[in-house]
């Protein structure tokens, strides 16, 4: 199908439409139609760092009817905006919530690892500027947070203990343990508490009343080292000693009732009413910020902690809707990114670029089918093995200047794959495809140098739309493009420093796999187009999809997860990954459809990927 200028104008309005779609709804949703307003926040706190949040002060909320405030976070390598589907469930509900870019994250101030535990990572911080704010009720503060946002909780308790009027009433504790015992510094990151630990059970929280959402098949924490060597697995946490103390308050549960799962005691503490739960609901630890059930536990803990001054039943959300609003948003974005660069061949500036006639896909013979499916099959295995290998070299090799740890283990990966495929193009060149005449110019593989300067101009053209698209949704809409664990949003000046430093790495493997894609794999497979692209597209994220198959079936099958010798977040990076690599495909080939241009796709992708991890990850000195 021809390129047309009509067909291209006609593609781009339809992306605008369906990102306006995204964000006009999702800003709907979390403001509960005009119920909510939200500020965007950054202070320079007490500990001498940056601070980033979202604000929700519901209609409810007013210096003479003051509400109760909820400070929460999301976990490592996160953002605030993780925090959805709690923020807005609360704030809806007629609680004051700040959702919190911890130190390190999204907006806020990276620190140094010696001062995460400083205010709670910030969110002690932000604890005390939610005080002082007069529509408040500053006798129903409660903190909560995911993962290490749960920490951050039990740092800013520790700190607020020392308090002579402590700020925190009620805390609930999302996939990482409570601090169970005297002895204990802080609850530990691998999550397996150990048998020595024991000695001295006790109430680390006094009176405040405290709730844990422990998943039965979280990847990090819920795990107890027994004195005969053996780990018990998160299924069965609600039967360990820990779990069984902190429902009892604190006291050794040797000879107590077992108390079970999704229920709330109570108990008198030094004139107090404080209470304690235990949820255990059958998910994985990022699940947890993607589930109505996690939801609807969270919206019940308030409801008895603080009582709601909104009363809405637990199984009434809409934070579904907005996760549908930011998927259309996020689906738009994508089709921005191609029909942008489709308008922008009819430029002058980028006229140079666009091809008026579609190559012809050719036939395959036995001998290049069998080239294609070994390939294929070679770089998936290539790309499986050296993620695990990877991972554990990376993690003893990261420079200073490079500093985030998951940015560069995928960026390291990335250029190792992509290295791999440009060998094997090489190999499949001299071996098959110079042997039935492919033209390398003719497909684009080869390229004159004022061409690839025009292709670099346009991908830096497209990538300052696109991003420019994210900002305006950001400034007057508060929301961004995610859905899950895929994410594109804003970012600080210091983000576009960071991902320069890792986009050499994705440049390597976006740009060789637009190239085997489009320049040698662009064939006819199947009887219609759109087939092939669906093939290679399968085969990008073959590798990380059995990553996950193999992490989870093993972990939902046995109680642990399979690559139990390396790390435990093996797993969960992969699930952003298994999406991104089939679409860059795609998404490549309907750029080089309009261009006979491999370079250009995949210089597009090599920049936005960086950029995109750089926003949404931990960054530390």
């Amino acid at each position: 199908m021809v390129n047309t200028k009509q067909r291209s104008w006609s593609r781009l309005w339809s992306a605008i439409a369906a990102m306006a779609v995204g964000i006009i709804g999702a800003a709907i949703i979390q403001t509960s139609g005009g119920r909510v307003e939200i500020k965007d926040l950054r202070w320079e706190t007490p500990s001498g760092h940056l601070m980033s949040a979202l604000l929700l002060i519901p209609n409810n909320a007013a210096v003479d009817t003051p509400a109760p405030g909820i400070v929460t976070s999301h976990g490592w390598y996160n953002n605030r905006e993780m925090q959805d589907l709690n923020y807005i469930e609360w704030a809806r509900r007629g609680y004051v919530v700040m959702s919190i870019d911890m130190f390190g994250h999204g907006h806020s101030d990276a620190v140094t690892p010696a001062e995460w535990p400083v205010a709670g990572t910030g969110m002690y911080d932000a604890v005390k500027l939610l005080a002082d704010l007069p529509y408040v009720d500053t006798e129903r503060i409660g903190v909560s947070g995911h993962s290490n946002g749960a920490r951050a909780a039990n740092w800013s308790i520790k700190e607020d203990n020392q308090r002579g009027t402590p700020l925190i009433a009620s805390a609930l504790l999302v996939a990482n343990d409570a601090m169970y015992t005297s002895a204990e510094n802080e609850p530990r990151y691998t999550g397996i508490v150990a048998p020595d630990d024991r000695a001295e059970f006790t109430n680390n929280y006094g009176t405040r009343d405290m709730g844990i959402i422990a998943a039965q098949f979280d990847e990090f924490f819920f795990r107890t080292l027994t004195s005969d060597g053996t780990v018990t697995l998160p299924r069965d946490y609600i039967k360990s000693d820990y779990a069984q103390s902190f429902l009892h308050f604190g006291q050794d549960p040797a000879g107590l009732d077992q108390r079970a799962a999704d229920t709330f005691y109570r108990r008198r503490i030094d004139g107090t009413e404080a209470q304690r739960i235990i949820y255990t609901p059958f998910q994985i630890h990022p699940w947890n910020h993607f589930s109505t059930k996690a939801a609807a536990q969270g919206i019940a803990y308030w409801e008895s902690s603080f009582g709601a001054p909104n009363p809405i039943p637990v199984g009434n959300q809409i934070w579904v809707f907005k996760a549908i609003f930011n998927l259309i948003g996020l689906v738009g974005w994508v089709m921005f990114i191609v029909a942008i660069t489709r308008v922008l061949l009819f430029t002058e500036m980028f006229a140079s670029l666009r091809v008026d006639d579609v190559r012809k896909p050719e036939p395959l013979n036995r001998r290049g089918h069998l080239w294609f499916w070994c390939g294929s099959v070679v770089i998936a295995v290539i790309a499986y093995i050296t993620y695990l290998n990877v991972f554990t070299w990376t993690s003893r090799t990261r420079p200073a200047f490079l500093p985030q740890a998951p940015t560069y283990f995928i960026g390291v990966w990335s250029a190792v794959v992509g290295f791999a495929m440009i060998v094997l193009m090489v190999l499949v060149y001299c071996l098959h495809y110079k042997k039935q005449e492919l033209d390398p110019r003719e497909a684009g593989i080869v390229i004159g140098f004022r061409r690839l300067v025009t292709t670099i101009a346009m991908a830096v053209v497209v990538l300052a739309c696109a991003y420019g698209v994210l900002f305006v949704a950001d400034y007057f809409f508060k929301v961004d493009f995610r859905f899950w664990v895929l994410t594109v949003r804003t970012f600080t000046p210091d983000k576009i420093g960071i991902a320069l430093r890792y986009t050499p790495l994705f440049l390597l493997f976006y740009v060789s796999m637009s190239v085997a894609v489009n320049g040698f794999n662009y064939f006819q497979l199947g009887r219609r187009s759109w087939y092939n692209a669906a093939v290679v597209g399968a085969f990008a994220g073959l590798a990380p999809a059995v990553i996950i198959v193999l992490q989870y079936v093993t972990f939902i099958s046995t109680g642990d997860v399979f690559y139990t010798g390396i790390s435990n977040i093996l797993g969960i990076w992969m699930f952003p990954v298994v999406v991104i690599l089939p679409a860059a495909a795609i998404v490549s080939r309907r750029i080089y459809l309009a261009t006979r241009n491999p370079y250009l796709g995949g210089i597009l992708w090599g920049l936005i990927v960086p950029l995109t991890m750089a926003s949404n990850t931990l960054t530390q000195y």
